[in-house]
């Protein structure tokens, strides 16, 4: 988030107050608002804000006009003024009243924790899809809190001076972002479309599909460039990346599956973009497993497991076979023994940038992804079922049998091409 100075044609930093009200109904879905705010602080930073201060209310309920209580608001504005604050930052999301409310008492931008993260998005969208994306959430939040954005939309109001004229500009205004969210609801539709088709083909191509997902600034990125020499952004900030990369990963036994890197997930993430990124993060869906990555050495490692499991399920793709990676073990300084015993299921401690965790890894997703093996006694004339043996796994075992006719394939089948397969070549099973 950056100012233009007129005067000299150059960008400046914007400078920011950092808000946070805490209340029993913020405790009960935050378990540690402080560390909601410290995350605030790297959000702010990340969209290239200043933070000058931070400012904490504790407070039975939220002021319905100022969300934060009147006593508060006056000083917010002395500190504001004492250290030259362009901007007031929210780590809650604030209604369109009391964000003209806000602007109209302090004479500062206003902006919530939602639009921090939307102005993100936007700096990082690259691809076309992304970019519809963004504004497609950006103009799905603006739209109800129109009438709240009074230094930056026209709005109506009451009293002499305000009807005719005004009323009819913000009525434009709202035309015209209803009108440009369904033009962006067209081409995203198309997209989705497009998307499918590329589904349907890798899935009629026999192609395996590996996701990476996990809270923002886990390492996935990291791990993506490492494990396949992937070109990709990687920086120590949140949302480093956004838009979806995926490359080949081969596997110790020489078979390829496709890894795909999937934009970071964060608590309170807005519903707006969750929606608008439901056709990108639903490649999760289609996964075949799932590689859940963990800053081992986040002290808020396990409520960042639990927002990501939240939006897995929301996505529907909760149910997937799934290996935890606690990564960043050199920066963990607790008893790791322990961490993994408090996990269910497949897990690995690791560091993307250790050479024998990574060889491991390879080898946990190859065994993930294959199941039993299986002996075939398939007919020699039947060409079609022999080639389907052969795309259902890694053949280990052939033999010949002349006298009947018959070819006899051991196969350590992938699990998920023979649920594609199984039904055609089950018959054939020596059991």
């Amino acid at each position: 988030m950056r100012e233009k100075s007129y005067d000299t044609g150059t960008e400046r930093r914007e400078t920011a107050v950092l808000v946070s009200l805490i209340t029993p109904e913020v405790k009960k879905e935050i378990s540690d608002p402080e560390h909601s705010l410290q995350e605030l602080v790297q959000l702010a930073e990340t969209a290239g804000v200043e933070v000058l201060s931070t400012l904490v209310q504790n407070k039975e309920a939220k002021d319905t006009k100022w969300f934060i209580g009147k006593g508060k608001v006056e000083e917010l504005r002395a500190v504001a003024d004492e250290l030259g604050a362009t901007t007031a930052i929210f780590d809650q999301e604030l209604s369109g009243a009391q964000v003209r409310n806000l602007e109209e008492a302090l004479d500062l931008k206003i902006v919530d924790r939602t639009q921090l993260i939307l102005d993100i998005f936007a700096q990082r969208a690259k691809t076309r899809e992304g970019i519809i994306q963004v504004e497609l959430a950006q103009l799905s939040y603006l739209l109800p809190r129109l009438s709240g954005h009074g230094k930056n939309l026209s709005r109506l109001g009451g009293g002499i001076g305000t009807r005719g004229p005004g009323e009819s500009k913000l009525e434009t205004d709202r035309r015209h972002i209803r009108g440009r969210i369904s033009d962006l609801k067209a081409q995203l539709e198309e997209v989705v479309r497009h998307r499918k088709l590329h589904r349907a083909r890798r899935k009629k191509a026999g192609v395996v599909q590996v996701a990476l997902v996990g809270y923002t600034n886990a390492g996935k990125s990291t791990l993506l460039r490492e494990l396949t020499q992937a070109d990709v952004y990687v920086e120590n900030q949140l949302f480093a990346t956004l838009d979806p990369t995926s490359r080949i990963l081969e596997l110790p036994n020489g078979r390829e599956v496709v890894l795909t890197d999937t934009v970071g997930f964060i608590q309170n993430l807005p519903h707006d973009l969750i929606a608008a990124f439901r056709a990108t993060l639903e490649e999760v869906n289609e996964a075949d497993l799932v590689l859940h990555v963990v800053d081992c050495s986040s002290p808020m490692r396990e409520e960042q497991m639990s927002v990501v499991e939240r939006i897995l399920d929301e996505l529907g793709a909760s149910g997937k076979p799934t290996i935890t990676l606690f990564n960043k073990k050199d920066l963990y300084e607790g008893d790791t023994r322990q961490m993994l015993r408090g996990t269910s299921g497949d897990s690995l401690l690791i560091s993307a940038y250790v050479m024998d965790d990574l060889i491991s890894l390879r080898q946990r997703i190859q065994d993930k992804l294959t199941g039993d093996t299986i002996t075939f006694v398939l007919p020699a004339e039947r060409g079609d079922l022999i080639a389907l043996a052969y795309r259902s796994g890694e053949v280990i075992g052939q033999d010949v049998d002349g006298d009947n006719g018959e070819l006899r394939l051991k196969v350590q089948v992938s699990r998920q091409q023979y649920e594609i397969n199984g039904h055609q070549l089950q018959p054939f099973i020596k059991q």
